[in-house]
C-alpha cells in the first residue's frame, strides 16, 4: 500500500460546493440586514433634520431653515449663522444634491410659508429601490415620522405639504 499524503479530486469538490451552498444561504440575509440598517439611518437622519430645526428655529428666532444647507456647517473657517447653523453633519445636509446619498438615501427639504418658513416636509428615499432600502420616511414640523413602506417613485414634497397629507404614510 502507498503512503498517500493530500486530498482527492472529489474531497476537494464537496468542500467547495459546500462552502458556495453557505455563501448562496448568507448572501440574501446579509443584502436584507444592510437595508434594514439603511432604513434605521434614514428615520434616525429625518428625527436629527426635525430636532435640529426646533433648534434652529429657537436659536436665530428667524422660523424654520429654508435649506437643508442652513442646517450644516459653516465653509472652512467661518463662524456659525443661520445660513449655516452647524446642527446637523455635512453629509446630511449635502444627500439632497445629486448624487449625493446618506446611507443609501437622498432627503428632499421644503419649507412651508413665506421666509420665515412656518413649517417644512423632509422627505428620505432610497438610491437605489430594493438594493438600498424598500421604504420611504417623512417628517415635517409636527415632528411625527412617517413612513413609506413601498414607494413607487421618489416622493417629493409640495411647497407647504405636510406629511400626513401623502395618503401612503403611515406614522411610525
Amino acid at each position: 500500500m502507498k503512503n498517500q499524503k493530500g486530498f482527492s479530486l472529489i474531497e476537494l469538490l464537496i468542500v467547495v460546493a459546500i462552502i458556495l451552498i453557505i455563501a448562496a444561504i448568507a448572501v440574501p440575509n446579509l443584502l436584507k440586514s444592510k437595508m434594514a440598517a439603511n432604513e434605521a439611518s434614514a428615520a434616525a437622519s429625518e428625527r436629527t433634520i426635525s430636532t435640529a430645526n426646533v433648534t434652529y428655529s429657537s436659536t436665530y428666532n428667524n422660523g424654520f431653515a429654508q435649506t437643508l444647507v442652513s442646517l450644516g456647517p459653516p465653509a472652512a473657517g467661518a463662524a456659525t449663522a443661520s445660513t449655516s447653523a452647524d446642527l446637523i453633519d455635512s453629509v446630511l445636509a449635502g444627500a439632497s444634491a445629486a448624487n449625493t446619498a446618506k446611507s443609501g438615501y437622498f432627503f428632499t427639504y421644503v419649507p412651508s410659508g413665506a421666509a420665515p418658513a412656518t413649517g417644512y416636509s423632509s422627505v428620505g428615499y432610497p438610491a437605489g429601490p430594493g438594493s438600498s432600502g424598500t421604504s420611504a420616511f417623512c417628517i415635517d414640523q409636527t415632528n411625527v415620522l412617517y413612513k413609506d413602506p413601498a414607494p413607487t417613485a421618489a416622493p417629493a414634497p409640495a411647497a407647504g405639504a405636510q406629511c400626513n397629507s401623502i395618503a401612503t404614510l403611515l406614522p411610525m
